[in-house]
């Protein structure tokens, strides 16, 4: 499934390396972002938009598209891909991420990128409830309360994984337990005990399913573009254990050693610890395997974690910042809103290629958002997924030409985060 083109020279972080991983929906050309397309969609632009701006990958949310449209109509419709109008190849995650999200994160700003976490101490006695307004976790499973209506439902790694096989992903996740840096190394090492026996739960199930279909690609039986044989879908297991080095180094141990397609890097992150967590990982994990460090979007964030080994990458923030009129550009993130841009009839970027920066001027996009245009979202997030997935390819070739390190300090000269 996944071959190592080109390895990373030099330097004590250089774990990176350049490599393709092969779907039944075709080859992805690593390091890769991967937009995210929650339910289905990236907010405000069509499959073509996104496929124009370079993307090889989509990945969608399970929990959601499981409670809305439903997963067994997602399959009725032939698959993720087909219902969607993606040819290409599609990533699901576990809704692991949703028992952090609707629980201990639910209503605190608490997200992928944690500043200045502290370790949180409940009162004796205290009730978990108070802090998980959505979820309740057990030692099987997770009950969730749906955001939509308030409806009740238990996710066990079985469940997930039958949801992610209706869906008929290319790549799929094991059921885990995403927690916040600021709990207790106690409750850590609980959850991580849980996210283990899950990820052995989650390995079984997918077996069995794959062998009831005879190891055939999901729903809709595309062959690989090479050899003309349909491939299975993949699972990856999940690393955890927060921001402890003996926690995450003994999850990458466990999680390592099981028969995983590949692996997932979990958990929300304190911006100071998260390049440290991706190199404990990543010395240890198989290194014939692929790695997808989960929910990172930041330029910076992907530099660091591409040259400590890790392949894949997926986020929000390209389409959310869009949409809040927030761009990327070489010289850092510029806000559409303040007024300097009115009269500026210069691109986003001056080198960026895509069809919003062709076209358009600063001035015309800000305008849209101070009038309340839906159109002003649609271009900075054209843009913004553009420039995110063309500077992850772009870090691929540079690591092919032997050049990555130069690469990295033109790009951190003058990016201002």
């Amino acid at each position: 499934m996944f071959t190592i083109i080109k390895k990373m020279k030099g330097g004590r972080n250089s774990l990176g390396r350049a490599g393709v991983v092969r779907t039944p929906h075709g080859d992805i050309l690593t390091p890769a972002f991967v937009p995210v397309g929650t339910k289905a969609t990236m907010k405000g632009l069509t499959p073509d938009s996104v496929r124009e701006a370079g993307a090889q990958v989509v990945l969608a949310n399970t929990y959601h598209l499981y409670l809305q449209p439903g997963d067994g109509l997602v399959r009725q419709a032939g698959g993720l891909g087909k219902f969607m109008n993606w040819s290409g190849p599609t990533i699901t995650d576990s809704g692991g991420f949703q028992v952090f999200s609707l629980g201990v994160a639910y209503g605190k700003g608490i997200g992928k990128i944690t500043k200045n976490p502290v370790e949180l101490i409940l009162p004796e006695g205290a009730a978990e409830d108070g802090l998980a307004k959505l979820v309740k976790i057990d030692h099987d499973g997770v009950m969730f309360r749906s955001h939509l209506d308030g409806s009740a439902h238990y996710f066990t790694p079985e469940k997930s994984i039958e949801i992610q096989h209706n869906l008929g992903a290319d790549i799929t996740f094991a059921f885990d337990e995403c927690t916040s840096p600021t709990e207790s190394v106690h409750y850590q090492s609980e959850a991580l005990d849980r996210t283990h026996r899950w990820a052995k739960r989650s390995l079984e199930r997918h077996k069995q399913l794959e062998a009831e279909k005879g190891g055939q690609a999901p729903v809709s039986d595309i062959p690989s573009r090479k050899s003309g044989t349909p491939l299975p879908q993949a699972l990856f297991g999940i690393v955890q254990g927060g921001r402890h080095e003996e926690l995450r180094k003994e999850s990458a141990k466990f999680i390592g050693a099981l028969d995983f397609d590949g692996f997932g890097i979990g958990g929300s992150f304190a911006k100071e610890d998260m390049t440290t967590a991706v190199q404990w990982v990543n010395e240890i994990l198989p290194e014939e395997k692929p790695r997808h460090l989960l929910g990172i979007g930041d330029p910076l964030d992907i530099f660091n974690a591409v040259e400590r080994g890790c392949d894949l990458f997926d986020c929000v923030a390209p389409t959310r910042n869009g949409r809040n009129g927030t761009v990327y550009t070489r010289h850092g993130q510029i806000h559409l809103y303040n007024t300097a841009f009115r009269a500026d009839f210069s691109p986003l970027d001056a080198a960026c290629t895509c069809y919003t920066c062709k076209n358009f001027t600063k001035s015309y996009v800000a305008h849209l958002f101070h009038a309340k245009e839906m159109l002003g979202g649609v271009l900075a997030s054209i843009h913004n997924v553009h420039f995110i997935v063309n500077l992850v390819a772009g870090m691929r070739q540079a690591i092919l030409d032997g050049t990555f390190e130069a690469y990295k300090q033109t790009f951190f000269a003058t990016y201002k985060a």
